[in-house]
Order: C-alpha cells, then structure tokens, then sequence
C-alpha cells in the first residue's frame, strides 16, 4: 500500500494511474498534506510510460489480455500464447518466464511479478508441467521464483516478498544406483489462499496449502500445510500462533 493522504489531487490521481481503488492508499498522518504532482508525473514515466508501450507491442501474441498491461525492459516470456492476464497487470525488468504446460499461465487483474522474477512452468518439454494461477491483487516481489510443475495457485490480496521460492515438483531419489535426473519426478502441487503474506526468502516446498490469511516469517522453509489466520516462522516452519 501506498502511505498519501486520500483526499488529496496526487492520491487520486495515483491510484487512477496505477489501477488501484482508493482502500489500497494508506491514510497517514504523517505523509506529506500534497504530494507534488511533479513527483507522481515523474514516477508515472519513469515506471509506466515506456513499460505500456512495450505492453500494447506485445499483446497480440498472448492467450488473453483484459487490458492495460505493463512489461519491463530485457523480460523473456517464452510461449507467451499460453499466458492469460487480466487488467493493469505488470511485469518487471529481466524477468523470466516459460509458460508452455498443460494449462499454462494466468494472472488476474493488478498483478505484479516484480524485477528479476522467474517462472517455468515447463523444465522439458516432453514432460510438461501443470501451471501457474494468481488471483487479483497479489504482489510477487523481486528475484522470486515461481517453479509451475505441479499446479501453484496463488490466491487474491496474496503479498509475495522478495526471493520468495515456489518448488511445485519434487525429484525421485529411492534408486542410490540410479541418476537422480533419470528418476523422474513427483508433482503434488501448491495453493496459497487469499490474504496471505509470505516474508522475504520463503521456500514452499511441493504438496504444500497455505490458509487464508496465513502469516510466514522471513526465511522460513515451508514443508507442511499451514492452517488459516496463522503465523508460521523457521525451518521447518512451524505455527508459532494465530491470528485470531
């Protein structure tokens, strides 16, 4: 969220631009009374101008697009007619995408994959895996990784921070007399639910549910279901209270 003040020129005028409804702006006493419209022109620019224009270039290639959309500079989105987005959706500089799979990418309205992200759906294209959904409003911080073999679906309002590891896929390892990348894979899959917020450097490992509104501490290792409304911290992670 952004701290102006809500009945301000420049706060309208932000959330106007950034395709946000007004309950996503802070009230803050101690944000400046007006904020200078120089600034948010500026931020505007610098952050969507020239991000817009490579988007309207690059949206008849992709499977849907409800909108506005925003794609950074030096982004690679492999397979992009199997990548759905819906409106005012962004994608920061250098990110990384494979979206070919079974069901491939989808992304709702206000998404923000943020810089240096990567997402593969697909490692080898004769084994191809299941997907990526993100609901509306989820915010996935820089230098994430979104690993889509088995299902990962991400809820609505979701906050994502930065380096955040999703690992939907698992490798065999039963045969010591094997290769372990001749044994194959298992793939359960991963659901994070709406309202929830994973710190900075979580890992989510493969078979993992998050509930709703469910807390994770920075640097956690998720290794098991986590239940909704609670906060889970370490490694392995483990429910330290509720929130409720």
């Amino acid at each position: 969220m952004v701290a102006l003040r809500r009945g301000s020129s420049a706060s309208a005028l932000y959330t106007r631009l950034m395709g946000i409804g007004s309950e996503k702006v802070v009230s803050d006493e101690a944000a400046p009374a007006s904020l200078p419209l120089s600034v948010v022109l500026y931020y505007a620019y610098h952050k969507g101008f020239w991000a817009l224009l490579r988007g309207l270039s690059f949206q008849p290639r992709l499977r849907a697009c409800g909108g506005r959309f925003f794609l950074g500079r030096q982004t690679n989105i492999l397979f992009p007619s199997h990548l759905s987005v819906g409106h005012n959706v962004a994608i920061g500089d250098y990110v990384f995408m494979n979206c070919y799979g079974r069901e491939g990418v989808s992304l709702g309205n206000n998404v923000r994959i943020r810089e240096f992200g990567w997402v593969q759906v697909t490692s080898h294209l004769t084994n191809p895996g299941d997907g990526l959904d993100v609901g509306d409003d989820t915010y996935i911080g820089p230098h994430s990784v979104l690993g889509a073999g088995g299902k990962l679906r991400i809820g609505r309002d979701v906050t994502i921070g930065a380096y955040v590891q999703f690992l939907a896929e698992n490798h065999n390892f039963g045969d010591p007399r094997v290769a372990i990348n001749e044994q194959g894979v298992t793939r359960r899959g991963i659901s994070v639910d709406d309202g929830c917020w994973l710190g900075n450097s979580v890992i989510v490992l493969d078979g993992v549910h998050i509930g709703p509104r469910a807390v994770i501490g920075a640097g956690s290792v998720v290794t098991h279901d986590v239940p909704a409304d609670a906060v889970a911290v370490g490694n392995p992670a483990r429910v330290t209270r509720s929130r409720v």
